[in-house]
């Protein structure tokens, strides 16, 4: 059974840091390309940061209000998904979702393409 579990958020102060984590298991994700979303109340799920690992580097790509500030990254076994959160802001304050894509691709931006999805961890940013 796959699943994707996260953990890690929690409530910070604006400014604050906060590491995500996902743990993917189930099958092996090495080729999969692994996402974060996030969902705030009455708004549309957002697309946060996705990595791909090719043959001889990984490859990235954030969404623009958390470029600069927010950095994705896998672990060695490559099945567990790690973000990195810093300069919180309370318009980040939403519930994260990891999910996995079996494809890397121009498109690897949109909710559609990802094939597996986790339950989610609220992040609240606020003082």
């Amino acid at each position: 059974q796959v699943q994707l579990v996260e953990s890690g958020g929690g409530l910070v102060q604006p400014g604050g840091s906060l590491r995500l984590s996902c743990a993917a298991s189930g099958r092996t994700f090495r080729s999969y390309a692994m996402g974060w979303f996030r969902q705030a109340p009455g708004k549309e799920r957002e697309f946060v940061a996705v990595i791909w690992s090719g043959r001889s580097a990984d490859y990235t790509k954030y969404g623009d209000s958390v470029t600069g500030r927010f950095t994705i990254s896998r672990d060695g076994s490559e099945n567990v998904v790690y973000l990195q959160m810093n300069s919180l802001k309370p318009e980040d304050t939403a519930v994260y979702y990891c999910a996995a894509a079996p494809i890397w691709g121009p498109n690897i931006n949109r909710d559609s393409v990802y094939e597996y999805w986790g339950q989610g961890t609220q992040v609240t940013v606020s003082s």
